[in-house]
């Protein structure tokens, strides 16, 4: 090996007496690659000779550190030849220079030799390549070899090119199925990818490959892949003249078809649909269109902010007695969806209640969701187990105001989001009672109707920053937008000053029938409440005052559900540590707490100036709101 020392540029020193040559160090072991200088032991792959440096591959692979080091035959002294069987010598050349320099340039392979050092990547233990190979190979798919690559992905257990390669034959469905390496495909390989409901083709079509399939592979079992078929969704012309003409299916499999297809109900066949994931698909351009309900135009233009009285919503009269009544939206195509958002018609404080179904023939309906006993309003955000579907009905059963529901906006799609439903409704793990989540505040007197539910626990006084009500009379109502699983809440009580309140909280889905879910009216409470009760849902959240040591006014500056999750494990180990049933959790004020506004006159009118945010008639007699 030549001496390239002198080659190199000079170097600063460096102040801080750190010295960084690794450049320097990949440089000189690289330099031993294929060099018989040091070398101390030879590879033989397919009768090619590699001198290799048994401590620099021990010190790169456990695969090469067992065998040479592990106490094998391999290792014993007196061995100075290795033979690598099943290995190809032009792949395992690109690997030991990967194994010395840690660099591969994949663009200069031929796929077939990616494909190899793929697998020998794997065989010997080196992860960040299989990965970067791996993430590569992502990038080059296509129709000729997306297969070929599938089998490799599934043989080496990359789960992140597995799914690129299911996205990839999902997408492009026909395309594969006609592909000459659609043929090359394993019988697992086929189950696999024929086994999905997003691989979406005609199923005649998907029968016609599994039958070419099928004479190039005779020596499989074709039942193991004929399973994955699904009979009952092809027509039956199909089944007898093409499925039945093939013998390749029993003829008690085609009745068994024949029998599910006439007597089981649409909704129950196993459809297969398009999967966009994460994007909106009730659009004009995915094909989209509304086909039922007045003033269609509005619904799926993507405009919600342009909304009024007259314009920019579509509507259905809200008919007790007429059961085909609602708005429905047809997709473009049969489509997987789990995800839907509404705009409810918002410019007011009224309320709607409804329903939603799917269906594929616009014939046999199923329920997604009801909430027909619940009052919601603004943005819906929906979720249910995914199905494959064509049509959506949505229908309203009561608005607060007229017998006309109204609809400003609607999405629909296909969602990866984790969310934990509990009876079709949504267990929030974030504090839904805020006005990015549509909810409101609908009883109570603040200097700005959402001071309770915009965020701000810093900036609060005597005069400002708080929602309250007169004791013994009304209450403070938060209304959250739709209906919520919940088994926790937070508040904060004004605390400006030494005072403490008592108070009981209640829950409602219709605003007329109310449960209980907290009672503190004989503790005396002060700063930050956290509680917990058993899940329910609710739409109403009633807060009412009992008592305040300083005056007859109860104020609160600040509430959330479900309770911010730090607090509620400090919560949780507070009770757990110290008292059985404490009622409240009593954290630091803070930052804007003014303990010494105790000193201020706090007879000031709170009510003054007060912008009227009381409905229908909740506000009392002109009392004099002071904290």
């Amino acid at each position: 090996m030549c001496d390239h020392h002198h080659l190199r540029p000079q170097t600063s020193s460096h102040a801080s007496g750190d010295v960084e040559h690794v450049n320097f160090l990949s440089e000189d072991i690289g330099a031993l690659f294929l060099q018989d200088n040091y070398s101390d032991i030879t590879l033989v792959v397919e009768e090619k000779k590699f001198p290799v440096h048994k401590v620099i591959l021990a010190a790169r692979s456990e695969y090469f550190r067992a065998l040479l080091f592990g106490g094998l035959c391999e290792s014993k002294p007196g061995v100075h030849e290795i033979t690598l069987k099943d290995t190809a010598a032009s792949s395992f050349q690109h690997l030991l220079k990967y194994i010395y320099t840690g660099r591969m340039l994949l663009t200069s392979l031929q796929e077939e030799s990616l494909l190899d050092v793929l697998g020998l990547a794997d065989r010997f233990g080196f992860v960040e390549l299989k990965n970067s190979i791996s993430q590569y190979l992502e990038a080059m798919l296509s129709i000729r070899n997306v297969c070929l690559i599938y089998d490799m992905a599934s043989v080496y257990s990359l789960s992140s090119l597995l799914q690129t390669c299911f996205e990839f034959m999902d997408q492009n469905a026909m395309d594969t199925l006609q592909s000459d390496s659609f043929m090359t495909l394993s019988a697992s390989s086929m189950r696999a990818v024929l086994s999905r409901d997003s691989f979406c083709a005609p199923e005649i079509e998907i029968f016609k490959a599994v039958r070419r399939w099928a004479e190039q592979n005779p020596e499989v079992e074709l039942s193991s892949v004929m399973c994955s078929v699904r009979l009952p969704l092809m027509s039956l012309g199909e089944l007898l003249n093409i499925v039945r003409e093939s013998s390749l299916v029993s003829a008690d499999l085609i009745l068994d078809s024949i029998n599910i297809k006439t007597t089981h109900r649409d909704t129950e066949l196993s459809y297969r649909g398009s999967l966009v994931p994460e994007e909106n698909i009730a659009t004009l351009r995915h094909g989209a269109q509304v086909i039922r309900g007045e003033m269609k135009s509005a619904l799926l233009d993507g405009d919600f902010n342009n909304y009024d009285l007259d314009r920019g919503f579509s509507r259905h009269p809200i008919d007790d007695n007429n059961p085909q009544q609602g708005i429905v939206v047809q997709l473009g195509s049969a489509s997987i969806i789990n995800t839907i958002r509404l705009l409810l018609w918002d410019k007011d404080m009224r309320s709607y209640s409804y329903h939603i179904e799917v269906s594929m023939d616009e014939k046999d309906w199923v329920r997604v969701i009801d909430h027909t006993r619940f009052q919601c309003r603004s943005w819906q955000y929906l979720r249910f187990p995914q199905r494959v579907v064509k049509f959506v009905k949505i229908t309203g059963t009561h608005n607060s105001v007229n017998r006309v529901f109204h609809l400003v906006c609607f999405e629909c799609m296909f969602s990866k989001k984790t969310v934990e439903l509990e009876g079709g409704i949504i267990v929030p793990r974030e504090n839904v009672a805020t006005i990015r989540h549509s909810a409101c505040v609908v009883e109570g007197v603040s200097r700005c109707r959402n001071a309770l539910i915009n965020g701000d626990i810093q900036n609060y006084d005597w005069d400002s920053g708080y929602t309250c009500h007169q004791l013994g009379s009304g209450a403070i109502v938060v209304q959250l937008a739709q209906p919520y699983v919940l088994s926790s809440m937070r508040l904060l009580l004004w605390d400006c000053d030494g005072r403490s309140y008592s108070y009981y909280v209640e829950v409602s889905t219709d605003q007329q029938h109310w449960t209980m879910i907290a009672d503190f009216t004989k503790k005396p409470c002060r700063s930050w409440q956290v509680f917990t009760f058993p899940s329910c849902a609710m739409t109403f959240i009633k807060i009412v005052g009992t008592h305040n040591t300083a005056n007859e006014v109860f104020h609160c500056v600040h509430f959330e559900c479900p309770a911010e999750s730090s607090a509620l494990s400090e919560f949780e180990s507070r009770r757990s540590s110290e008292d059985p049933s404490p009622p409240t959790l009593r954290l630091l004020p803070p930052a804007g707490s003014n303990m010494a506004l105790q000193g201020l006159n706090q007879a000031a009118d709170a009510e003054d100036g007060y912008g009227g945010m009381l409905q229908d008639g909740e506000r009392s007699a002109s009392p004099t709101l002071s904290s």
